[in-house]
């Protein structure tokens, strides 16, 4: 099957959509049955196809509803009424949990053991059979992949979460009784370790032969959910919580490892070191003499060597649209510059000497202005009056946050940007001040546009979104060993150390620093984590597994003065409607929103619909 089959069938609308209602509310209405759809393997193979689909999750990429950047420290969806909002402020809950993903990953994992059930027995035409003894054990392999991978999406949302059992295809007598029963994590995390490591030598190591078959699922791809999920079972949530003491079954049987395993971390290093032993996969590097635009096209290009596992997209404008800045005049980008950054996630990058900007000696200031050249996403431009807070940064800053005067392919719209308040502006403002809708924080998204797209030109973004890629390998690793030893290890640097030199930063351990220390290191390694993966969903879930989103994410949250008050441009002393009005007030820490996280939020309560139907069985998370 071609790429653009493949592609097209994973945007198929198949006769088993989903239905708008959760799993267990109803019993599912097939428009056909199952012997219509495996006695033919032309619909047995849009079955598989449609499996595809299950990795458009809000949990693993930014096409969704609820974006989850904008529900923790990173940024603040600024639009009118969005479901972060509600999210943020703490107040969902059972019933009203826009993150809710169980009934919708058990729909699929029933139409997995559906399709495993069935495709055995669907009829092949007997001059494809030789064709067809090969693919089909490969299908399977990644039908079990997608299965696998839904199980993992429930474990990190849910914790322990019930197992369906292949034989499980239809609930028409009734809701089963396995669907009642959550099984303990480690249960979970050793059946989908058990599945990738059974499915994983069936899976081709990459598709350079069939070159148009490329975005399926390769045996890396197994390889790598494996040290993830293995990650995430080691990490503090899962491992030896003693705040979920209390999460029992009602036959007593306990859900949550009461005791810290050290070994869970060895096991996640040895698996994250498998992958990279591959030697399969590299980091992008497309311009190594531009570490800015080297890190960048990462983010809007069809890439495979350092995507291990892609969300194919179509050809579309609809993610440049939606985050290019929102000046209205023909000089600007012309998009909807949704998403407001937070000042905390500036201040995460480190200054471009390797030192964070809280360290006395890294030459961080937050006073004066310089000009200078800054990348546009094309060439180099002549910027000036940029703040000393956004000079001499990791270079990852620059290709992942627009801010005051910047440059946006300064080919097609030559003014820089502009998010100070200028309430006279004609539409010559990024920040333009209508309620509900303009840049609250000074700073939108970059990472993600391609600067090939000119909203008010031409030309479509051709992007994957990389549901997982390579330098989540080696961070894995890093962290692992991190935890695993009493000390860093040289092997643990060079792993953390091939990400940073993708982007030029200096080599840990930095002279001057307690990177030499397994706490100080434990710091790096999680800021890595946060920079290199700005954007991309992670955050959300690190700061979980770590247990210090009660700390990161329940509390104020800053930008800068993008809408000052009447009183505070009055008294600039300039027309309170200039551009120079704005400029005086707008470099000023100021509160955006205040977030509210407490300690029933690190997991998501199980849907109450589910609940009801268990008849009291299925045990609901803890402080739900």
């Amino acid at each position: 099957m071609t790429r653009k089959i493949l592609f097209h069938g994973l945007l198929l609308l198949w006769v088993t959509a989903i239905s708008c209602k959760k799993y267990l509310d109803v019993v599912p209405k097939e428009i056909v049955t199952e012997k219509d759809i495996y006695d033919n393997i032309n619909t047995a193979e849009r079955a598989w196809a449609n499996m595809y689909t299950s990795l458009n999750t809000s949990t693993t990429n930014i096409y969704y509803n609820t974006v989850l950047g904008a529900c923790t420290d990173e940024c603040k969806n600024h639009w009118e009424n969005v479901p972060e909002l509600k999210f943020n402020a703490g107040a969902w809950g059972p019933t009203d949990n826009s993150l809710d993903n169980w009934g919708w990953s058990y729909q699929f994992i029933r139409r997995a053991n559906i399709f495993l059930k069935n495709i055995d027995n669907t009829p092949i035409p007997q001059d494809r059979a030789d064709y067809y003894s090969i693919r089909i054990p490969q299908y399977k392999a990644e039908v079990r992949f997608l299965r696998a991978k839904l199980y993992f999406e429930l474990l990190r949302s849910y914790g322990a979460v019930p197992l369906l059992g292949d034989d499980v295809t239809d609930v028409s007598e009734g809701i089963p009784d396995v669907l009642n029963t959550r099984k303990p994590v480690d249960e979970v995390v050793n059946y989908i370790v058990t599945e990738l490591d059974q499915l994983a030598p069936v899976l081709p190591i990459d598709y350079t032969d069939n070159p148009g078959e490329t975005g399926r699922i390769t045996r890396g791809a197994a390889m790598s959910l494996k040290a993830i999920t293995l990650a995430y079972a080691a990490s503090p949530l899962f491992n030896g919580n003693t705040m979920y003491a209390g999460i029992k079954n009602t036959d007593g049987a306990q859900l949550f490892p009461q005791t810290y395993d050290k070994e869970k971390w060895k096991k996640a290093a040895d698996a994250a070191k498998a992958v990279l032993d591959m030697n399969v996969y590299a980091l992008n590097n497309p311009n190594p003499s531009n570490p800015i635009d080297n890190y960048a096209r990462l983010f809007y290009s069809r890439e495979y060597k350092e995507t291990i596992l892609p969300y194919l997209i179509g050809s579309t404008r609809d993610l440049d649209q939606t985050m290019q800045p929102n000046g209205q005049d023909a000089q600007s980008a012309g998009g909807n510059g949704k998403f407001s950054v937070f000042q905390e996630m500036v201040d995460a990058y480190e200054m471009n000497n390797g030192l964070p900007i809280t360290d006395v000696h890294s030459g961080y200031t937050k006073d004066g202005f310089w000009d200078g050249p800054l990348w546009d996403g094309k060439a180099y431009r002549q910027a000036k009056n940029i703040s000393n807070m956004y000079k001499n940064r990791d270079p990852r800053f620059y290709a992942s946050i627009n801010f005051q005067y910047a440059f946006w392919d300064s080919a097609n719209h030559r003014r820089p940007l502009k998010y100070a308040y200028f309430g006279n502006n004609g539409g010559a403002s990024d920040g333009w001040p209508k309620s509900g809708t303009n840049c609250e924080s000074g700073y939108n998204w970059r990472k993600w546009c391609d600067p090939g797209v000119n909203l008010r030109g031409g030309g479509n973004g051709n992007r994957n979104f990389p549901v997982i890629r390579l330098a989540e390998i080696y961070l894995i690793y890093a962290e692992a060993m991190n935890e695993y030893l009493d000390a860093p290890s040289q092997d643990m640097y060079d792993a953390i150390n091939k990400v940073r030199a993708r982007v030029s930063m200096p080599a840990l351990p930095v002279s001057g620093t307690n990177d030499n220390t397994k706490a100080g290191m434990r710091k790096r390694i999680q800021n890595e984590w946060r920079v290199e993966f700005a954007f991309e969903g992670k955050r959300f879930w690190d700061v979980r597994r770590w247990l210090i989103a009660e700390n990161v994410d329940n509390r104020d949250v800053h930008g800068m003065n993008a809408r000052p008050s009447s009183g505070e441009l009055q008294a600039t002393g300039f027309d309170p409607g200039s551009e120079e009005a704005g400029l005086a007030v707008f470099y000023k820490l100021t509160t955006i929103q205040r977030r509210v996280f407490t300690k029933r939020h690190y997991l998501m309560p199980i849907p109450q619909t589910e609940i009801d139907k268990g008849g009291g069985k299925l045990v609901q998370n803890f402080g739900w």
